[in-house]
């Protein structure tokens, strides 16, 4: 039998608060803190108003033991609310409600959530309704607690309390569950940056990503951009992290993060240190970094480098996220799948034309060099001198999680392994083949994935594990993958750097990617670009050809029509 004494208690505060006749929904929280603390054995309800205010539930509960992720989150409306019809609403395509919007929202994202008026509390499971119960029968006047419902309520929050997440069972699981607490995370960002809420570091790194890499970026784009840069900074880390002891901890993962990305690896000194506690959405991060921890990664990555269609894992697992996390920008942005027949018959045929119609005898694996000439501005003008590059240079110019780039080391290895090469490999490697490949990407998940991957092949984990050994290439400390976080389409222009600590390593990610697109003599340029009828990719420059280009068409029009005829392009 249930004690009623903390539902008692709970109903004569509601009341009081009631009888001021001045009461909000705020105005209950301290009487729900202390009923949801008494009734739930080491349970810690917290009630953080700056963390709500950006669009975080009301309660996030937890255990005190801390031996597990969040045992769930509770919103609460005022006393009378219907729920029903809040319900209703978020089970609609577009709500009419901001109640109805808010509450398809943390549907969504939160497997384990309570509704509540502080009378009534409903109960969803992974997004699906599960039960209700009411401590007081409608009517007007005070609440007068129901025997019948108190034991009912009390049943309700001891399963609510006591639900332990299901473990990850697989790919498909573990991207889904990413996706929910990223989307969290990139809401409550967003509205922490429109309404001053968050951090001064984070406010700073908004600003710098968008005076050095992208210069449209607004507080929606970047939340997203900051979002899931957490999600796969988190998810490389525990890749590299699946064979340590201990648990998976988001204060070490910026070491953890390959050294191959030191963009993303200076970034996470900000977003996943100590500061973060300070942040409305951490307790999301902590989810993510405690479902990291309880995922197998090996069941992950198992198949990474089969040499069959569709079986790139880490392709496949960034298509399943991005699916749950947001299906609009994956649409957007143009990220399918490109069939590993596809890309390695456009590397095989880049490597003939190489072969046959440019005199590189290796094809893509050459190792010539040439000279070219850089423009530079001074105070005197523009100056000129002479550099040398390998001839070869090959840049993807919309990369997206590697798959071209793979394919293109992977025949190049191919090529060494065939001619029984494997002792001239590591050499190669360092000082023909890395300096060659370039990749830009804009969303920051697949930039993140493209170094995973790629950094995952060139220490030969997608090889049989008896040749890992000869075939494996360590980057040394300041080596670096040529993958670049950058908007293709911007044109290239240097930035200062000038920005403090790892800021700084935003502009020299922006510099990197500027020099390779304005000096270096590009010879091939491969991929696949994003599929995407209209582009949402719409930068100053590109904007301005756009419309020249309908001044001009307007303008031959008129001519045209003037001259007594019209014609149709």
């Amino acid at each position: 039998m249930t004690n009623r004494e903390p539902f008692r208690e709970y109903i004569r505060n509601i009341n009081a608060n009631l009888a001021r006749g001045d009461s909000t929904e705020h105005t209950h929280r301290p009487a729900l803190k202390e009923l949801l603390e008494s009734v739930g054995d080491g349970i810690a309800a917290t009630n953080e108003p700056r963390r709500i205010e950006c669009g975080a539930p009301d309660f996030a509960v937890s255990r005190t033991d801390g031996a597990s992720l969040a045992a769930g989150y509770i919103e609460a409306k005022d006393v009378g609310a219907d729920l029903a019809a809040i319900e209703r609403d978020s089970e609609r395509a577009n709500p009419a409600t901001a109640n109805g919007r808010q509450l398809k929202r943390y549907r969504e994202s939160l497997p384990n959530l309570a509704l509540t008026d502080y009378v009534e509390f409903r109960w969803y499971v992974d997004g699906r309704f599960d039960s209700t119960a009411r401590l007081s029968e409608r009517g007007g006047g005070e609440l007068a607690l129901s025997e019948s419902g108190a034991q009912a309520v009390s049943d309700l929050l001891s399963g609510f309390f006591s639900r332990s997440p299901s473990p990850v069972a697989d790919a498909d699981d573990l991207a889904k569950r990413m996706a929910m607490a990223t989307r969290m995370i990139r809401d409550i960002a967003e509205r922490g940056l429109k309404t001053g809420r968050t951090s001064a570091d984070l406010s700073d790194l908004f600003a710098a990503m968008r005076d050095a890499l992208v210069p449209d970026l607004n507080e929606e784009a970047f939340a997203d951009m900051f979002a899931q840069t957490l999600a796969y900074g988190l998810f490389a880390a525990k890749v590299n992290h699946r064979h340590q002891s201990g648990a998976f901890a988001r204060e070490s993962a910026a070491a953890l993060i390959p050294r191959t990305n030191p963009f993303v690896r200076q970034i996470f000194r900000i977003v996943a240190g100590p500061d973060l506690d300070d942040e409305p959405f951490v307790s999301f991060v902590d989810d993510l970094t405690q479902l990291l921890d309880r995922a197998d990664i090996e069941s992950v990555l198992r198949g990474f480098g089969r040499r069959a269609p569709r079986q790139d894992p880490i392709m496949h697992f960034y298509e399943r996220f991005l699916t749950a996390y947001d299906k609009a920008t994956r649409k957007r942005r143009g990220v399918y799948y490109t069939p590993e027949p596809v890309v390695g018959y456009i590397v095989r045929s880049v490597d003939r034309i190489l072969r046959d119609d440019f005199g590189c005898a290796e094809g893509l694996a050459d190792r010539s060099m040439t000279r070219y000439t850089v423009e530079t501005k001074g105070e005197d003008g523009i100056a000129a001198k002479e550099a040398a590059s390998h001839r070869v240079l090959v840049l993807d110019p919309a990369c997206g999680s590697g798959a071209f780039l793979y394919g293109v080391i992977d025949h190049i290895r191919e090529y060494y392994r065939a001619g029984g090469n494997a002792g001239m490999w590591r050499g190669y490697v360092k000082e023909h083949l890395v300096k060659r490949l370039f990749g830009f990407e804009l969303i920051m998940a697949a930039y993140a994935l493209a170094h995973l991957k790629l950094g995952m092949q060139f220490a030969a984990l997608d090889m049989p594990e008896e040749r890992r050994a000869a075939w494996a290439h360590e980057f040394e400390s300041g080596e670096r993958l040529g993958v670049y976080l950058t908007n293709t389409l911007e044109e290239a222009e240097s930035k200062t750097e000038t920005l403090w600590g790892p800021m700084r390593a935003i502009a020299q990610e922006a510099n990197a990617a500027s020099e390779i697109k304005r000096d270096l003599p590009i010879m091939v340029v491969l991929g696949n670009p994003p599929y995407s009828g209209h582009s949402a990719n719409k930068g100053t420059w590109i904007s301005k050809l756009i419309e020249d280009y309908k001044t001009r068409t307007a303008s031959r029009s008129e001519r045209e029509t003037q001259g007594g005829f019209r014609t149709t392009t």
